[in-house]
């Protein structure tokens, strides 16, 4: 695994990569190798697996493990592989997180449980047993337009108090709790949020779990070493100049619908297979992701 400052454990841009699919519904392995690589290769230094983008609650245990362990021993050595350990299931949760070490995975993502809406009690001891698992770093994930649940302030307090959970992917909208939480708690923040980036690096985030950066990477990367080396103007510069491709891949609320759509526009998926419930994008729906791109100045956009 690539080494990475203790302030950002997981790496600074990562992105919650989708799951390719054959015409059949297939994972498709040698497709996630090669945008593994490329997702790389634009400036990545971490990617996340088997996350909602990656349409985790549809694949299933066998499929989650091969995805990990290819995608590792592609770029593992350049690249932090966090794999999701998501469900409402606490038992079904852990043994995600044992598999996903047993592949090889680097770190996990552990969303609060989902639909069930349990307590702020219920949330700890959810997040602790599968913390707890494995010996791997893990990242939380506060994302309550999909969970129902939000983390409070002394979840988060709780969280930091334990050995194995280092870091928050934040997909609250909430920049002014993030603020005062980097600042109480020393866990690393990670913007969970495209649109947020930016706000949260100016608070003290380490970096971001994107949707766009299956098409901007090398822009993420430029904006997180602008910011980085104090030149803010160029951050924002650059941060502007993804703005369509943000809402191109995000607007709607079907970000795997998009990024899938997106990354066959430019040729790094051969199609934008999906499993049910969610269905591809129509041709309509993906020109308006094309449109988005080509605003955005992204090289292999425009119609030939």
């Amino acid at each position: 695994m690539a080494s990475t400052p203790a302030h950002r454990p997981f790496g600074a841009v990562l992105t919650a990569m989708v799951t390719p699919m054959t015409l059949d519904g297939a994972v498709d392995l040698e497709a996630a190798v090669r945008l593994a690589r490329h997702l790389v290769d634009e400036g990545h230094d971490g990617l996340v697996l088997n996350g909602t983008t990656g349409e985790a609650p549809t694949t299933h245990a066998p499929e989650k493990a091969d995805l990990v362990r290819a995608v590792v021993e592609a770029v593992g050595e350049r690249a932090v592989v966090v794999a999701g350990a998501g469900s409402n299931d606490t038992a079904h949760a852990v043994r995600m997180a044992e598999q996903a070490a047993e592949a090889g995975a680097h770190g996990l993502l552990v969303v609060s449980p989902y639909y069930s809406r349990p307590s702020q009690e219920g949330v700890c001891r959810h997040t602790e047993a599968v913390a707890g698992a494995t010996g791997l770093p893990v990242m939380v994930y506060d994302v309550p337009g999909r969970t129902g649940v939000r983390y409070s302030a002394a979840t988060l307090d709780r969280f930091a108090d334990h050995e194995r959970i280092v870091a928050v992917k934040d997909a609250t909208g909430d920049v002014y709790a993030a603020a005062k939480a980097i600042e109480r708690t020393g866990l690393a923040w990670y913007s969970g949020d495209d649109s947020a980036y930016l706000s949260l690096l100016a608070h003290g985030a380490a970096g971001i779990v994107s949707v766009v950066g299956h098409v901007a990477g090398r822009r993420l990367a430029e904006l997180t070493a602008a910011f980085d080396a104090g030149d803010h103007a160029e951050a924002l510069r650059v941060f502007r100049s993804i703005v369509p491709a943000i809402d191109a891949v995000n607007g709607a609320g079907f970000q795997a619908v998009a990024a899938k759509a997106a990354l066959e526009i430019l040729g790094l998926l051969p199609h934008r297979t999906l499993r049910l419930p969610l269905v591809e994008a129509s041709p309509q729906e993906v020109e308006a992701v094309r449109a988005g791109l080509v605003a955005a100045g992204l090289p292999g956009a425009a119609t030939v």
